[in-house]
């Protein structure tokens, strides 16, 4: 583990690398909630498409389902795991330690790699096709692409949401090569201004990555922003943006 960060984090002696998961877990418990009689603990890894994780308490059995993606982690980190979730199970506060010593291992390269190829072989990505009731998403990617990106962006798959979600107007999805639109743009009375930023805002994805390169990953890097601001009347669409 020399070199990855790890061993410069405090508290990181805390942890016995001799336990197993369930012991790991019961000792946390019993930090957290010391008067509260210890309920048997059952740790399960399991294949998912990414680092998702769930506790749940059911009749006296705390049982815990993680990837399988962490059935390597090092004994700090499962500690650091558990406080993270057994915090958010009994909505405690999870000191910073913990927080910061998982998201540097899940940012690692090596940890980054598996998770995009579980997520490419495992995970299921409905894509429902560009074409819309009301617009088409690949008549406006190339539309922008010549705009923006004098013509050479290759086009990813290109989708309608399956709701008209208000939270998550658009993303996109490296494992799948997809942009996925939410469905609320696909009607007359939203402007096609708007509809336009968000396709651009997740074509800018395509051309600047996610930054690995410091202690956190930065979605929108100096030069995301930078390109961002070339949208024309990038002030009064965003205002369109949050009436919606």
């Amino acid at each position: 583990m020399k070199g990855d960060g790890l061993l410069d984090l405090p508290g990181l002696q805390t942890s016995l690398f001799f336990e197993s998961p369930e012991e790991i877990y019961a000792r946390v418990f019993r930090e957290l909630r010391p008067r509260t009689p210890l309920p048997e603990f059952r740790v399960e890894f399991c294949q998912f498409a990414n680092a998702n994780c769930f506790i749940k308490l059911e009749d006296g059995k705390m049982e815990v389902r993680m990837s399988d993606l962490l059935s390597g982690a090092p004994a700090p980190v499962m500690e650091a795991l558990a406080h993270i979730l057994l915090g958010k199970l009994y909505r405690k506060p999870v000191a910073r330690v913990y927080s910061h010593r998982y998201r540097l291992y899940l940012n690692r390269r090596d940890m980054r790699r598996q998770a995009h190829l579980l997520r490419q072989i495992r995970g299921r990505k409905f894509v429902s096709g560009p074409a819309g009731e009301h617009r088409n998403l690949e008549e406006i990617f190339e539309n922008l692409n010549q705009r923006f990106f004098d013509g050479l962006m290759g086009r990813p798959q290109l989708g309608w949401s399956r709701t008209k979600s208000r939270s998550m107007l658009g993303h996109y999805d490296p494992s799948h090569n997809a942009i996925i639109i939410s469905r609320i743009f696909d009607q007359e009375s939203v402007p096609a201004s708007a509809l336009e930023y968000v396709m651009f805002h997740e074509m800018l994805h395509l051309k600047h990555p996610v930054d690995h390169s410091g202690r956190h990953r930065r979605v929108h890097t100096r030069e995301f922003h930078a390109d961002e601001k070339k949208f024309p009347q990038l002030k009064e669409v965003k205002e369109i943006l949050k009436h919606l």
